[in-house]
Parts: structure tokens; sequence; C-alpha cells
């Protein structure tokens, strides 16, 4: 009778033995993936919604660089030795609309929608569309003052 018992009990948990060895990878995985999916980048956005810049935009191989100023509602960028002011309209401390002021042409008259994505003490990457378009551009800016 204790043989069979016993018998009885192995094969219990030889059946129990794939399932525990499943769950302890699935209940690993899942604590792995709730660490890492809880970490988020601070970002210290308000330190960049005023000051002056200079920025890098890498567009098919091609860098381009500008410079601008920022105050609160207003940035005037030179690219090319040409001037560029634009009004601001901040949505939350990482996002801005830009709207330019003088309009030379049909795709100026786009506003454009910049979002701050990650922040150093001297730098911020960001992305960057007109405001509906799916396609974005990345670039970085650096505090000059």
């Amino acid at each position: 009778m204790e043989v069979s018992k016993i018998s009885r009990i192995n094969s219990i948990l030889l059946l129990a033995l794939p399932f525990n060895t499943y769950a302890m990878r699935f209940l690993v995985l899942l604590l792995l993936f709730l660490l890492f999916s809880c970490y988020e980048t601070p970002r210290n956005c308000k330190d960049y919604k005023t000051g002056e810049f200079f920025s890098e935009v890498v567009i098919n191989d091609q860098l381009f660089k500008s410079s601008f100023k920022r105050s609160k509602n207003l940035q005037v960028e030179v690219y090319n030795n040409k001037t560029d002011s634009s009004q601001l309209r901040w949505i939350n401390n990482c996002e801005v609309i830009f709207k330019t002021i003088n309009p030379k042409n049909m795709a100026e008259q786009k506003d454009i929608h910049l979002k701050i994505l990650t922040t150093t003490d001297s730098s911020y990457t960001y992305e960057y569309s007109y405001v509906g378009e799916v396609k974005k551009q990345k670039g970085i800016a650096y505090r000059v003052k």
C-alpha cells in the first residue's frame, strides 16, 4: 500500500513538473517586463523653454545646423544667414507648436509640432513634424547660454 502511494505521488509530481518550469519562466519574464517597462527617462523640459541654442538635424545623411533664441512666446532662428521668427504655443512642458510669423510660402504656413524626448544638463533630443503628419524627424539642440 505504501509503495503505491509513493508511486502515485511521484507520478503527480512528474506531471506537475513541466507546469512548474513553465510557470517559473513566465513569472520571471513577467517580473522582468514589469521592472523595465516602469523605467522612464527623466526630462527637465522646463529648463529649455527659454534660452539661446544651436541645433543639429540629419536629413537624408545631410547635417543641418541652425541657431535660435527662445523666449516664452517667441523663437527667432537663423539658418543659412536667413532669420525666421515663430510664435510659440506650449501644449505642456515638453511639447510646443511653432507658427511662422511671416510665412513666405505654403510650406511655412504649416505649423510645426516639436516634442522634447530626452534632456541632459546642456542639451535635449527632440522630434518634430508638421502638425497632423505622421513622419517625424529627430534632432539635438544644445544650450549656448
